[in-house]
């Protein structure tokens, strides 16, 4: 444990709060893509199917659970109790260009070829594009709400915080991911424009607007 992956854990836990809170404030899931949260459920599912075969900390197996309990939380609301103003018409992205390539790297690049290991390495290659159908949403409406944009943000800011992290490690410790580090790369590289606008817009509190 180090600074910057605690505060990625964090930024990474309120991005999941402000999702929460805006869709059951507003009792709306109107501007959130179902399809990114349900790539996201994905990922957690996958990497944390060893939770009940490895412990680690009372932190991490924490964390395991709150990212589990929170994504199916946000799947039920989006899916089940706001399905009515859920946007399927915007939420268009065909995931499965998404899947099957992740797929087809875990079996190839991983570092042993085993289920939990091969799931694992599925999970860190989907994370690192989960976000596109949300990004494509956005893009295809033209505008985000700012709580969206918060939401956003918070998320790629817990990516930049994890590369931060990566970094450290060596650092300190001589670890070195390769995967990880390529595939967390990948996912801050796709937040760049986004951080970009955000900065330029929502925070002088003008509306973001992504090109089509």
């Amino acid at each position: 444990m180090n600074i910057f992956r605690l505060m990625a854990d964090l930024a990474h836990v309120l991005a999941i709060v402000i999702l929460l809170h805006k869709i059951w404030k507003s009792r709306s899931c109107a501007g959130i893509s179902g399809k990114s949260q349900i790539l996201f459920a994905l990922v957690y599912f996958m990497r944390y199917l060893d939770i009940m075969t490895s412990y680690v900390s009372f932190y991490n197996s924490t964390m395991k659970l709150v990212f589990l309990g929170t994504s199916g939380a946000t799947l039920n609301l989006i899916y089940r109790k706001f399905k009515a103003s859920y946007d399927h018409n915007h939420d268009s992205f065909r995931i499965a260009y998404l899947l099957v390539p992740c797929a087809l790297l875990s079996l190839f690049l991983n570092h042993e070829f085993s289920v939990l290991e091969i799931l694992w390495t599925f999970s860190i290659y989907l994370e690192s594009v989960a976000i596109l159908p949300q990004l494509f949403m956005v893009a295809k409406t033209g505008e985000a709400e700012s709580i969206t944009s918060h939401y956003l943000f918070a998320l790629g800011s817990y990516r930049a915080l994890y590369v931060c992290n990566w970094v450290y490690r060596y650092i300190a410790e001589s670890h070195f991911d390769l995967i990880a580090i390529i595939a967390g790369l990948v996912q801050t590289i796709l937040y760049c424009d986004f951080f970009y606008l955000y900065i330029t817009k929502v925070l002088q509190n003008r509306k973001l607007q992504l090109p089509a």
